[in-house]
């Protein structure tokens, strides 16, 4: 992964993306055909897996990190890290709009190999999330998100490793669960990062599901179907 394909660098502190970078990261890299990454999208945001592949490489890969999405990111805004030396780290916009924040601490690696490979193994992880986790859940809480507006949005991600010297790695869950209330639903997918058949860490990534109605298999398969779709006339294309 080049990642500076996907993001431009508008001077030595500041970075924006364009449409075309965001819905390429999501397609290409994290394999996800979530509309809202869709070039046409109305209501078009960035991947929040992007904004965290970058701030790996921008900021060095902690131990322990925790990555809070207060805001969807949009084409053309231009955005900076603040206090990138700090334990304490946001991405803000030139008004200071707060976009991200990130709480970190523990042993830092500046290597960029190791968060290069951080990085794509949890972006390829990540964007698998539907229909493979999320279906399941909302079949078990029999719920659903609304069909004709799909919005699922990043809420918070950690990781909390034990090594930063490991050269490969995989994600495997360990746990994932749907909360529901009312017509809103928090899920919750925990995981752990294995090197060589050792863990090497744990991470939980948490998403919110609005516009929640009752659940319907025909309903859920067609908008698999769909989903499927998009993707097979995207690599077709």
């Amino acid at each position: 992964m080049n990642l500076s394909d996907y993001y431009t660098a508008t001077n030595q502190q500041q970075f924006c993306f364009t449409r075309e970078q965001g819905s390429h990261f999501a397609k290409d890299i994290a394999d996800d055909f979530n509309p809202l990454h869709d070039v046409q999208a109305k209501k078009f945001c960035i991947p929040g897996d992007l904004l965290f592949a970058l701030s790996l490489a921008k900021l060095g890969v902690s131990k322990k990190m925790q990555f809070s999405f207060n805001g969807m990111v949009t084409a053309g805004v231009d955005l900076h890290f603040s206090e990138p030396e700090t334990d304490q780290v946001t991405i803000l916009d030139a008004a200071d709009k707060l976009y991200m924040s990130i709480e970190r601490s523990g042993d830092i690696s500046q290597n960029a190999d190791f968060a290069s490979l951080l990085a794509e193994s949890y972006v390829a992880f990540s964007g698998h999330t539907f229909p493979h986790v999320l279906v399941p859940l909302m079949a078990e809480q029999k719920v659903m998100i609304n069909p004709a507006r799909p919005l699922v949005i990043y809420q918070k991600m950690s990781i909390d490793l034990q090594r930063l010297d490991f050269t490969s790695v995989a994600l495997e869950i360990t746990h994932s669960q749907l909360k529901v209330e009312g017509k809103r639903g928090s899920a919750v997918l925990q995981f752990c990062f294995k090197s060589d058949g050792e863990v090497v860490g744990q991470g939980e990534k948490v998403m919110v599901l609005s516009g929640l109605r009752e659940y319907d298999q025909q309903v859920i398969d067609e908008l698999v179907a769909q989903y499927d779709a998009w993707k097979k006339a995207y690599v077709g294309a």
